[in-house]
């Protein structure tokens, strides 16, 4: 499909129709598509937009946070609460 089509749907349903009618349409689209390309493009921007989201969120750790959750991997490592890398990647394991 034409750019030109998309850009029209955008700009119309950007401008007419909340958020919850522009999703149903979007979707609606979406499963018309033939086109592998298109469905490439929509899935990696779709993970891009989702990433950059994501790091826009993300707040660097306080100080006083980082220390008090070094004490208290020191505390549960004294008092055995502790999982070995080998049982760790068995229960990786079993989680596919």
């Amino acid at each position: 499909m034409p750019k030109i089509f998309f850009k029209k749907i955008y700009n119309f349903t950007k401008k007419s129709m909340d958020l919850k009618n522009r999703k149903i349409t979007f979707v609606q689209e979406f499963l018309r598509l033939q086109n592998e390309e298109i469905i490439s493009g929509l899935e990696n921007l779709l993970k891009m937009k989702k990433s950059e989201l994501f790091e826009k969120k993300l707040t660097p750790m306080s100080l006083e946070q980082f220390n008090s959750e070094i004490d208290q991997a020191l505390f549960d490592s004294e008092n055995g609460r502790i999982t070995s890398a080998l049982d760790l990647k068995k229960k990786a394991q079993k989680w596919r």
